[in-house]
């Protein structure tokens, strides 16, 4: 199926997003099966995508859908103790799924503010039942067991937050043009393109890995915040190899390169430069102070009710599970648009995420066990949140094991 000329979506980009996707995102397997998950308004793309992963070979694609006004319905007429309830019988099914070798694509494209109205503590309560009860399958991804992958859909309710001045349609194409340009796929050859740029970022690893640094230091406007790094840390950046030997890149887009914080060696405070879209609630202008790795103030001009039910997720919540770096000029950031979705705005910025760490970002990670992460300072949790603590204001040192300091970013550009 391709989109209706009438359609503000450009249908040559779809399909090569669509392409993209599975042949980059991916690198989808002959005989591999396939779990997607997309909101429904993502129909186009979904079967796009399932056309081209069968083209590619996919043994059986299967996808489930979310609705927002089922989502809706359920906060406004559900009985009290559903929010406490999670179908963990599906995500047992997902977490089966990748242990029998099933690779993993989630569209994104749900409206930021969907929830924004509805009870926080309910949300709360819903995003922890979903989160406990989908921790069999996370543990799939998070440890990159299996090749998985994330692009997005521009869904007419997530364009009108981005471009409210604008009427649906216009709002539509502008958020497409957006994304396609993220994405790399607004060029002749985006494979082509994904090459160079997982070659560079790959550079970019190469060096930080080879400093060893034992720590990162930020500092600019409202910050003044060292991260510890987790020992044996290893820093990756575009494409990777997951444990089931496939090289795929699980974000599109990505300009981060990124490794994992030791969770009890984070010090000092930190504010954010963009604001976080979570769960339907914006969070915005978000001041934290860390003490031995957690955080132990919390503060924020909007959503601080959401922040603070967030870090009481568990004990992990309140540190750290990831530390990124990402130039200011990104073509994210230069485009200047508030995207209101992480896997945008993370990418246009240098970012921290609380929560669960990234097993493959430890040397000899895949042979590592959970007890042996912790010990070398990777984070449990429940959660992993991405926010963005980057901007041309901000200056990064890296600190070697005797305590010198090497320039890494300078007004948020790479100084190397």
């Amino acid at each position: 199926m391709t989109v209706s000329s009438s359609s503000p979506v450009d249908p040559v980009k779809l399909e090569k997003l669509a392409e993209t996707a599975v042949r980059v995102g991916l690198q989808l397997q002959k005989g591999q099966d396939l779990v997607v998950t997309a909101p429904i308004a993502a129909l186009p793309l979904v079967r796009l995508i399932t056309k081209h992963a069968y083209l590619a070979g996919a043994g059986l694609v299967t996808t489930f859908y979310a609705d927002e006004e089922a989502t809706l319905a359920r906060y406004r007429h559900a009985p009290d103790e559903s929010f406490d309830k999670a179908s963990g019988w599906l995500y047992d099914g997902m977490a089966k799924a990748f242990a029998n070798g099933a690779a993993r694509l989630a569209i994104a494209g749900d409206n930021p503010m969907l929830l924004s109205a509805e009870d926080p503590s309910k949300v709360a309560r819903a995003n922890r039942a979903n989160s406990m009860a989908y921790k069999p399958a996370l543990e799939k991804i998070s440890n990159f067991d299996i090749n998985w992958n994330i692009v997005s859909y521009p869904n007419p309710s997530w364009a009108k937050q981005v471009f409210p001045e604008l009427a649906e349609d216009d709002a539509v194409r502008r958020l497409a043009d957006a994304i396609f340009a993220a994405s790399r796929v607004d060029v002749a050859d985006p494979i082509a393109a994904w090459a160079a740029h997982n070659a560079d970022l790959g550079k970019r690893s190469a060096w930080l890995n080879g400093k060893r640094f034992s720590a990162l230091h930020f500092t600019g406007p409202g910050t003044d915040l060292t991260v510890g790094l987790a020992d044996g840390h290893e820093w990756h950046g575009g494409a990777s190899t997951a444990k089931n030997g496939i090289t795929c890149n699980p974000n599109i887009p990505t300009e981060e390169v990124f490794t994992t914080p030791h969770a009890l060696r984070v010090e000092g405070h930190v504010s954010s430069t963009k604001p976080l879209s979570h769960q339907g609630t914006l969070i915005d202008d978000i001041r934290v102070r860390f003490e031995a790795g957690r955080i132990v103030e919390a503060k924020a001009s909007r959503g601080e009710e959401v922040l603070n039910k967030v870090l009481d997720t568990d004990e992990g919540a309140r540190r750290l599970g990831e530390v990124a770096l990402v130039p200011h000029s990104s073509p994210i950031s230069k485009s200047g648009i508030l995207f209101f979705n992480t896997l945008f705005d993370e990418n246009a910025s240098c970012h921290i995420a609380l929560g669960q760490c990234y097993s493959k970002c430890f040397l000899d990670g895949a042979s590592l066990s959970p007890d042996e992460i912790a010990a070398q300072g990777g984070n449990s949790s429940l959660i992993h949140i991405d926010w963005m603590i980057g901007s041309g204001d901000v200056d990064i040192d890296g600190v070697t094991a005797d305590g010198s300091r090497v320039a890494v970013m300078r007004k948020g550009e790479w100084a190397q």
